[in-house]
C-alpha cells in the first residue's frame, strides 16, 4: 500500500463504484473503532458540510438584449437596486440588498429565492442613452428560465470558524448573529463545527481554486479565496483556528439549485440575509488527513466575543466548544452561565454531507484537485480612517 493516495486514484475508485464514503461523523466514529491506519487503507472520501447565513453572496444575470438597445443605468429587480457598472444588459444582485420601498422585509436574497422558485421578477430599468445604446428605460418582467444566464457568485463563504456573540450591556442589541439579550442573555454562534469544511482540512491540504463542490443542491466550484480570508488567526494542536480565519469564494449555476439550500432571511432590526448549503468532499491523501477529519467538537474551540460596544476589538470572554455550544448552556470565564442557539442548521448540514456522499458513491461527483492551493500566510487587515486632509494635500 502506497504511503500517500492521489486525486486520480481515488476518482478512479469512484468511477469504479469502489470508493469508501463517509461523512466526516461517520469518519469520527470508524477511527475510533479502527483507528488511524485503518481508516487510510480503506476510506477514500469524507463529506462536509455547512448550512448557514452567509451575507456575502449574490448573483450574476444576464437579461439579454431588448430592441431598440439599452445599456442599463440603474437596475432594479422587485424593487431592490442592481449593480449595473458591468455592461450593457449584466446586473449584479447582492443578498443583502434591501428593496427601496420593503426595506429589511424583502432584499437581494429574496430576489434570488424568487427566480429559483419559479416566480416572475419584476425589472425595471433606465439609461442616460447612447447612439449604440438607444433606449432609456424598460419595464418588464423576468423569469430564470427567460434570461440567458443566471450564477450565485458568492464573495465569502464557509468562514473557517466564527465568534460566539453574547452582550454584556442592559439592553438587547440586534445584530446578525441575531438579536442578543442584555445581561449575558444569551450566545449565538452560527457553525456546523465537527461537519465544517474547512474544519476538516485546517491547513488547506485539499481544498483551493478548482475544487469541486455541492453549492445550493447542485456542483459547484471554488472559485478563489474568500474575502477577508485570514488564515493566521491563533490555531490549536489540532490546526483548528479558535476565531474566524479561512473564508471561500464560489460559483455555481443558479438554475440547478435547489430552494431547499437556498433561501432568503430576514434578521430583525439588522437586514436582509441569505441561506446557503454547501458540502466539500475531502479526500483522504494521506494519515494526516485522516486526523484532521476526525476531528470532534469537544476538540473544536471558539472565541467568545461581547458584541455590546460595536467595536472590532470587542471584548474577548473567553473560549469554549461546540460540544459546550451544542449542550444550550456556556460557562464564560467570568462565571456567568448563558444559554446557547444556533443560526446554522446542523441537521441541514447533515442532509447536505449525506447527500454528497451518495452523489459520490453513484459515480455522479468525482474530485477535482485544485489548481492553486489558498494561502495560509494572508492576513486580513482592518480599514484605518484616514481624514481627507491626510490624503488630499
Amino acid at each position: 500500500m502506497s504511503k500517500e493516495k492521489s486525486f486520480a486514484e481515488i476518482n478512479k475508485k469512484i468511477e469504479k463504484g469502489e470508493a469508501l464514503v463517509l461523512t466526516a461523523e461517520e469518519m469520527a466514529d470508524f477511527v475510533d473503532e479502527y483507528g488511524v491506519d485503518t481508516a487510510f487503507e480503506v476510506v477514500d472520501v469524507v463529506t462536509t458540510a455547512t448550512f448557514g447565513a452567509m451575507c456575502s453572496s449574490g448573483a450574476f444575470l444576464n437579461f439579454g438584449h431588448s430592441d431598440p438597445q439599452i445599456r442599463m443605468g440603474r437596475v432594479y429587480l422587485n424593487d431592490v437596486p442592481a449593480y449595473s457598472g458591468l455592461a450593457a444588459v449584466d446586473a449584479y444582485i447582492g443578498a443583502t440588498e434591501e428593496s427601496e420601498t420593503l426595506g429589511a422585509q424583502y432584499g437581494g436574497a429574496h430576489v434570488i429565492e424568487d427566480l429559483l422558485s419559479g416566480k416572475e421578477v419584476h425589472l425595471y430599468a433606465t439609461s442616460k442613452g447612447t447612439d449604440c445604446y438607444p433606449r432609456k428605460e424598460i419595464d418588464t418582467y423576468i423569469s430564470l428560465e427567460e434570461i440567458n444566464q443566471a450564477y450565485l457568485f458568492n464573495p465569502r463563504n464557509c468562514y473557517q470558524n466564527y465568534w460566539v456573540a453574547v452582550n454584556s450591556s442592559d439592553r438587547i442589541i440586534y445584530t446578525y448573529m441575531g438579536p442578543l439579550y442584555g445581561n449575558y442573555g444569551n450566545a449565538s454562534y452560527s457553525s456546523a463545527g465537527q461537519l465544517s469544511p474547512l474544519l476538516n482540512d485546517p491547513y488547506y491540504r485539499t481544498i483551493g481554486i478548482g475544487t469541486r463542490i455541492f453549492l445550493g443542491g447542485a456542483q459547484g466550484y471554488i472559485a478563489w479565496e474568500g474575502t477577508q480570508h485570514n488564515p493566521v488567526r491563533q490555531r490549536r494542536e489540532n490546526g483548528t483556528p479558535v476565531a474566524a480565519a479561512g473564508t471561500l469564494a464560489v460559483i455555481g449555476d443558479l438554475r440547478e439549485m435547489s430552494r431547499e439550500y437556498i433561501r432568503a432571511a430576514s434578521v430583525k432590526n439588522y437586514g436582509v440575509t441569505l441561506y446557503v448549503g454547501i458540502g466539500i468532499p475531502i479526500p483522504i491523501l494521506d494519515k494526516e488527513m485522516v486526523k484532521y477529519t476526525s476531528v470532534r467538537d469537544k476538540d473544536i474551540h471558539v472565541t467568545v466575543v461581547d458584541y455590546s460596544g460595536g467595536s472590532r476589538n470587542n471584548p474577548v470572554l473567553g473560549t469554549v466548544t461546540y460540544e459546550e455550544l451544542r449542550s444550550g448552556k456556556i460557562v464564560l470565564e467570568n462565571g456567568r452561565e448563558v444559554p446557547t442557539a444556533p443560526l446554522s442548521s446542523l441537521n441541514k448540514a447533515r442532509k447536505i454531507a449525506l447527500e454528497l456522499k451518495e452523489w459520490i458513491k453513484r459515480g455522479e461527483f468525482f474530485l477535482e484537485e485544485p489548481v492553486q492551493y489558498l494561502s495560509r500566510t494572508r492576513e486580513f487587515r482592518p480599514l484605518e480612517i484616514r481624514k481627507a486632509a491626510d490624503v488630499y494635500v
